[in-house]
């Protein structure tokens, strides 16, 4: 939700084509970029990095699930044998 407004205001001074910002507000709002744009891409590898961890622990998980509907088939198959 912080970086909601930064975001927007971004957007629209990149929609907006009319040259009316002075030089030190073009550097100012280059510097705010540039910030918002490490701010984005640390986020953003966070995310990744999240997803990635979480993708590995489910897979270990489905796969003890199945080792143990293997353990309880092979249980099920010897006592009615």
């Amino acid at each position: 939700k912080a970086i909601k407004p930064v975001v927007e205001k971004g957007l629209a001074s990149v929609n907006d084509q009319s040259p009316t910002g002075t030089s030190a507000d073009t550097a100012l709002e280059e510097g705010a970029d540039s910030n918002l744009e490490e701010r984005l891409c640390h986020h953003v590898n966070g995310l990744q990095q999240v997803l990635t961890d979480l993708t590995k622990n489910t897979k270990a998980l489905t796969r003890r699930y199945s080792q143990i509907l293997e353990e309880i088939n092979l249980s099920e198959n010897q006592s009615s044998s």
